[in-house]
């Protein structure tokens, strides 16, 4: 009897892809650190392979222990801050506390977002009392069309809202408006009313509502917003979110923020 040795299956992808894979992973989960087992079975590679390659990403604060699982590590946290600096941090900073106001105005969740590509990344957020989960994160990015910060800064900035429609729109949720002729109509309505609204269209169960931070070319360099649980009456918070995003954008046309932003 022949006994035909089995090869094991060659995992090709590189260092840096397993890497990420492993990274990717961990942020989509960051709620809670994944062990080695669950992480290799996430990523399709074997036990010691993520192993290895958690201990080098963990040596370059990447990632860090927790026990005996992993989460992301406070490096990721300062790479990406570097992606939109310096102008979306002096952004952050001059706003940030017309976004305190904002959020002692209505005491709920209040987002600060800025555009880039077609993307809207989240500069900073506080969280309200007993509001439902939204899936913004300071630092990360969604696409804009399924936002209302996002929504509200494309109808301003027509070579943004060309760019975007000019690619595949991804849904995040069923609610999310991903034909171009839907979205156009919608930034239409966005500028005439001064508002953008966002019902379950990036998380079922939330709406919200955002307007722009104008800066002095009178093109929005930022977008606030306030999330609250669907079926909120949102029209007390729309008049606090236009007075202070009419105030900030005073402010910011003061400043030389809105020179680099």
């Amino acid at each position: 009897m022949t006994i035909t040795a089995v090869e094991p299956i060659r995992d090709d992808r590189a260092a840096i892809d397993k890497a990420f894979s492993l990274l990717s992973t961990l942020g989509e989960h960051r709620a809670s650190p994944l062990g080695v087992s669950e992480l290799a079975r996430r990523t399709q590679l074997s036990k010691s392979t993520a192993f290895r390659v958690l201990g080098m990403l963990e040596r370059n604060a990447m990632v860090e222990r927790v026990g005996a699982k992993y989460r992301l590590g406070a490096r990721l946290h300062e790479l990406g801050s570097s992606v939109y600096a310096p102008g979306h941090e002096r952004l952050r900073d001059l706003l940030l506390p017309f976004l305190v106001d904002l959020f002692e105005a209505t005491r709920r969740t209040v987002h600060l977002a800025s555009l880039h590509g077609s993307d809207v990344v989240y500069l900073a957020k506080l969280y309200g009392h007993g509001t439902a989960a939204a899936p913004s994160r300071i630092g990360s990015r969604l696409p804009a069309h399924c936002t209302a910060v996002g929504k509200v800064l494309l109808a301003y900035d027509a070579k943004a809202a060309t760019a975007a429609l000019a690619t595949p729109l991804i849904g995040l949720t069923p609610r999310s408006i991903c034909e171009p002729d839907s979205l156009t109509a919608e930034l239409t309505r966005v500028r005439r009313d001064g508002v953008a609204m966002d019902h379950e269209e990036s998380r079922l169960g939330l709406t919200c509502v955002a307007a722009p931070v104008m800066g002095r070319s009178g093109r929005p360099l930022a977008a606030m917003s306030v999330s609250a649980p669907l079926g909120t009456d949102m029209r007390p918070v729309t008049a606090s979110l236009r007075r202070v995003c009419a105030s900030a954008s005073q402010a910011l046309s003061r400043s030389t923020v809105a020179r680099i932003a």
